[in-house]
Parts: C-alpha cells; sequence; structure tokens
C-alpha cells in the first residue's frame, strides 16, 4: 500500500472515513441529527484541516475545538464517542495507506482526541 502524498490521498481517506461513521448507529447522529452536517459539503473543509494537519499547508482557519465545544452543549461527547470515532479513523487509514504520514495522522487524531477531551472535561 502506498503512503499519504497529496490532498487527493486525504479526499480518499475522509469520505471512506466519513462513510463508515454515518454508517455506525454509535455517532452518526451526531454528524445527522445533532450538528445537522451536510458531509458532501463539509469534505472540502475537514479536508482542508487534515491537509494543514499532515502538511502544513497554512489554508485552514476556522477554530476546530470551538466548534466541538459548541457541538458538546447540544450532545455530550462521550469518551465513548472518541473511541468509536479515532477506532474508525484508525481503521481507515491502517484499510487504505501505510507509512510514515499514515502513522503521523494517527498519531495526530489521538493527540486532537486528547485535547478535545481536556478542553471538553475541565477538572
Amino acid at each position: 500500500m502506498k503512503d499519504i502524498e497529496n490532498r487527493a490521498d486525504l479526499e480518499l481517506l475522509m469520505s471512506e472515513f466519513y462513510n463508515r461513521l454515518l454508517a455506525d448507529p454509535a455517532i452518526n447522529y451526531i454528524f445527522t441529527d445533532v450538528a445537522k452536517t451536510d458531509i458532501a459539503a463539509h469534505l472540502p473543509h475537514i479536508v482542508s484541516f487534515w491537509e494543514q494537519v499532515l502538511f502544513a499547508t497554512g489554508g485552514y482557519k476556522t477554530n476546530v475545538m470551538q466548534l466541538h465545544l459548541e457541538l458538546n452543549g447540544k450532545e455530550k461527547l462521550t469518551n465513548a464517542h472518541f473511541d468509536v470515532w479515532l477506532g474508525h479513523f484508525f481503521n481507515t487509514t491502517d484499510a487504505l495507506f501505510a507509512g510514515s504520514n499514515s502513522e503521523k495522522i494517527k498519531t495526530r487524531a489521538q493527540s486532537i482526541a486528547t485535547v478535545m477531551k481536556i478542553k471538553i472535561y475541565p477538572s
């Protein structure tokens, strides 16, 4: 398998990842019922976020943490939600890609989830 090398690879990864999330009743309602996300319209923004994270392109400017804090105000994001999200992220990445960028994006996803949980559940 090849590694994640460019935006097109991220588009493939995110498209498949969100297909898996939307097929999983443990988490899909957050996107469809709570956030009412139009995934097709939102996917280019998601890809731009991960392009920034992985390749430091500088093109993504939205405050992702604030978006998730607002979402948490509508529906409590639980550890189980984060576990499901990370599970699908890791499994999708591993099904499609292998290499240093593939490992890097999984590490970054884990870090982002950890920071979000710390900010959502302050002690």
